[in-house]
């Protein structure tokens, strides 16, 4: 079956955006930028991280955890980095491109060596606003919990 060219062309564009996008959100998560990390979420964005008993709901509570992580990184004087990678874009009827990702997360302490700390499945639910993407909804599950 021959390449619709129209259509390749689209989901080409659409994933390099998604990439694009990422790139730029674990830049700001691993930096400690908390306000520009949940300007990322929409105004009621949820994420549903494996560490919290409860969905964080909201740019304020998101940025909070943000500042809250980042200080205590800080003062074990570690250096985290989430590394996005096999991004599988599922474009939704709606308009919602769905992401299913794997993330692993990399902890480098001052002066010693790297380790992977933890491996996860990051599932995201995008939405556009304007020429800029957003998360709606963000649920993570580590492979080492049930």
């Amino acid at each position: 079956m021959p390449l619709d060219t129209d259509q390749t062309a689209g989901a080409t564009h659409t994933y390099a955006r998604v990439q694009d996008f990422y790139a730029r959100h674990m830049h700001l998560l691993d930096a400690g930028e908390a306000a520009e990390w949940a300007a990322m979420f929409t105004p009621d964005g949820v994420f549903v991280p494996p560490s919290a008993p409860e969905p964080i709901r909201g740019r304020q509570a998101l940025e909070a955890g943000v500042r809250s992580a980042a200080a205590a990184l800080a003062d074990k004087g570690e250096q985290v980095r989430h590394l996005l990678t096999m991004a599988a874009v599922e474009p939704r009827a709606d308009g919602v491109l769905f992401v299913r990702s794997y993330t692993q997360v990399v902890v480098t302490p001052q002066g010693g060596k790297p380790r992977l700390d933890i491996m996860c499945v990051c599932e995201d639910e995008l939405v556009a606003a304007g020429d800029e993407l957003l998360v709606r909804h963000r649920r993570v599950t580590r492979d080492d919990l049930p």
